[in-house]
């Protein structure tokens, strides 16, 4: 098997092993999706670029110390997740949170288009954004993991049921139960998400 078709985790643990040619493997196998992700919730060239080069950053720093990585976890889901933090951690330097969604299947999801929006709307937009962002962060991971590939990624239920390796029924239940999650913590908190 050629080097360029080895699994994640093999391309890891040669990396961590001192092939750095694994590592720049990872890189080309995600690069588009990990800097979409990150462009999507900033929508800056510049700020992509930084951050993507800082989530890399991250990683080969923690790779190489062979620490808080999870073998058994999926190498694109935890990238994603040090980028998320890094893409969080300069919004909340900067005191505004932008995220953008792509699609508007559930209406948590809905995208505000308007762009003459005044202030208040801007900042009620703001906080839905982060009160959003927090609910997902308290789902379960393989709920989380789902709900990640299907609105920040874009990715079918069929590619993610072939990456998570289950089938398009369980993922299609994750995200079943992911929505009711959300919404259950929606209405416990009575979150106002306007449409």
């Amino acid at each position: 098997m050629a080097k360029s078709q080895l699994p994640d985790a093999v391309l890891v643990d040669k990396y961590i092993s001192g092939d750095e040619n694994s590592l720049a493997i990872l890189v080309n196998r995600h690069q588009s999706k990990i800097y979409g992700y990150i462009y999507s919730k900033v929508l800056d060239r510049d700020i992509t670029e930084d951050i993507f080069q800082e989530t890399f950053f991250k990683v080969i720093q923690t790779l190489k110390s062979r620490k808080y990585y999870n073998e058994e976890g999926k190498f694109l889901s935890w990238v994603l997740r040090i980028a998320s933090n890094l893409i969080i951690d300069k919004f909340r330097s900067d005191k505004k949170m932008p995220m953008n969604r792509d699609t508007d299947e559930l209406s948590v999801f809905a995208r505000i288009t308007d762009d003459s929006l005044n202030a208040e709307r801007k900042l009620i937009k703001n906080q839905v954004e982060v009160d959003i962002k927090t609910i997902i962060e308290k789902l379960p991971h393989d709920q989380k993991e789902v709900i990640m590939m299907r609105y920040y990624l874009d990715m079918s239920f069929k590619e993610i049921a072939d990456y998570t390796g289950v089938s398009v029924n369980t993922t299609l239940g994750r995200m079943r139960y992911a929505i009711t999650n959300m919404r259950k913590v929606i209405e416990k908190n009575k979150i106002y998400l306007p449409s």
